[in-house]
């Protein structure tokens, strides 16, 4: 396992910052709101020459047995005691407050090693801070500002330190030997905003890479307790309270021995509902995972007709080109099963009539019922949306098209369509040589369409068809 550090200390002292800081992505979300990252999120963090594995979590707060915020609590503990290290952050600008010397009791309580980061040291304020945190009882806190990138050096120092008292300083290095490059820190601000690496979101540059899933859906469809399930672990926070998932949470896992990424994401509400700016960047950071999956799971409540908002959903997955599946979740509790699939059916049927063939699969996420079945599915899919047709094998269809149902008339003059090709998979993409492209009826684009989907199967996935004017190239 790689040399593990956590982040831990109170709401809103910087932790998010520090964990896109370190590993040079966005993928926490970061707000002045406290309490914005709820479960524990990884990621392979770079300092210089120095890799390791960081995780953020949400904090250690006091609180009710059984609460969302005791759940937050449980998921930062286990992070805690999976790490090697743990960096205490603290405000230096908003000095130690009870929850900081609590934070740091529990730390202390853990045996584990302990770095004092003390946050947002610009100015006299940071300064004052420093002297007031050893009252901690942590040792010498590091003065630094996770956002402009200040004081990472004797961060990089500390860890290497305590890795090095532990006997694993090599861990942290692809050599044996540390790199003898000059190591520079704080080049510019950082800001969320800034380009950087989204390499949870990357395109897979290797055909065997693993499918990457997102499951989406509405707040409270059961999203992260499917994820658990697949898992056989509580990796994600559950409970009835809606919108408890805030970040979009990639984990890896295997299923009947083939490898997968999982993304657990926010729940998706109306736009018109969204007011706050952290939902905003929980909806955004969403969309973003569908954009970079390759197939969606959307999870609806089979107990009641399907939603607008799921449609909603649905299309916006169809939009972006993945492949889709339905999970009618909560299946165990459905009475009558034939009434629920066939409302479920018929409401693809007349809202979401671009993908026809969209694979409906009964689950319980809880019990872990229908898995078996919806890894099918997710493999089937992900096959058809990767598909290639031949160009040959294209033409000769377009011909039996052509012959059964001929181009109308526009203006008393024939449209001719000359040659069809695949110009690209994932998902399917056609280009379609017309002699006058703008005067082609939708109508007759839809025929064509699907007819596509008929003769090559290629049901539940978004295909698309651009046309371009012009003679068969090849001819």
């Amino acid at each position: 396992m790689a040399f593990t550090i956590a982040i831990a200390g109170r709401p809103n002292v910087g932790k998010s910052t520090l964990f896109n800081r370190l590993t040079k992505t966005r993928h926490a979300i970061v707000s002045d709101e406290p309490g914005v990252t709820r479960d524990r999120r990884d990621g392979e963090a770079t300092l210089a020459s120095m890799k390791f594995r960081l995780i953020d979590t949400a904090g250690l707060e006091k609180a009710k047995a059984g609460s969302l915020q005791d759940r937050m609590r449980q998921q930062s503990q286990v992070a805690i005691e999976m790490a090697d290290i743990s960096l205490m952050v603290i405000d230096a600008r908003s000095g130690i407050l009870p929850d900081d010397a609590y934070f740091a009791s529990q730390l202390r309580r853990s045996g584990a090693p302990v770095i004092l980061v003390a946050n947002k040291c610009e100015g006299k304020k940071g300064a004052e801070a420093l002297a007031e945190a050893w009252q901690l009882g942590l040792g010498a806190p590091i003065p630094i500002s996770a956002e402009h990138g200040e004081g990472l050096i004797d961060l990089y120092d500390s860890i290497l330190a305590l890795a090095t008292d532990l006997g694993r300083n090599d861990e942290l290095f692809d050599d044996e030997e540390e790199l003898q490059e000059p190591i520079i820190f704080g080049e510019g601000s950082f800001s969320e905003d800034d380009e950087a690496t989204p390499d949870i979101w990357e395109e897979d540059a290797e055909p065997e890479a693993p499918v990457r899933i997102a499951v989406v859906g509405r707040p409270n469809m059961g999203k992260s307790t499917l994820v658990n399930t697949l898992l056989g672990e509580g990796r994600l926070l559950t409970g009835p309270e809606a919108g408890i998932t805030r970040d979009s949470i990639m984990v890896p896992f295997s299923f009947n021995n083939k490898p997968y990424e999982i993304v657990d994401t926010a729940g998706i509400r109306r736009s018109a509902r969204i007011s706050e700016k952290v939902e905003k960047l929980m909806v955004n950071d969403a969309q973003r995972a569908i954009q970079f999956a390759k197939v969606c799971i959307l999870m609806l409540d089979a107990r009641q007709p399907p939603h607008k908002q799921d449609m909603t959903i649905a299309r916006h997955i169809a939009d972006e080109g993945r492949a889709l599946i339905i999970a009618a979740n909560m299946w165990d509790d459905v009475k009558d099963k034939s009434v629920s699939i066939k409302q479920i059916n018929d409401r693809l049927q007349t809202s979401l009539a671009q993908l026809r063939g969209v694979p409906v699969v009964p689950i319980s996420g809880l019990y872990g019922t229908g898995l078996e079945r919806l890894f099918q599915s997710v493999q089937m899919i992900k096959s058809i949306w990767q598909l290639r047709i031949s160009t040959g094998r294209l033409n000769r269809w377009l011909e039996v098209m052509l012959e059964a149902h001929p181009p109308p008339l526009v203006q008393g003059r024939r449209l001719r369509i000359r040659y069809m090709t695949q110009i690209k998979s994932r998902p399917p993409t056609f280009a379609l040589f017309v002699s006058r492209p703008a005067d082609l009826p939708e109508s007759y684009l839809r025929y064509l369409i699907g007819g596509l989907r008929d003769e090559f199967g290629l049901t539940g996935i978004p295909v698309r068809m651009v046309m371009r004017k012009g003679k068969n190239p090849y001819a």
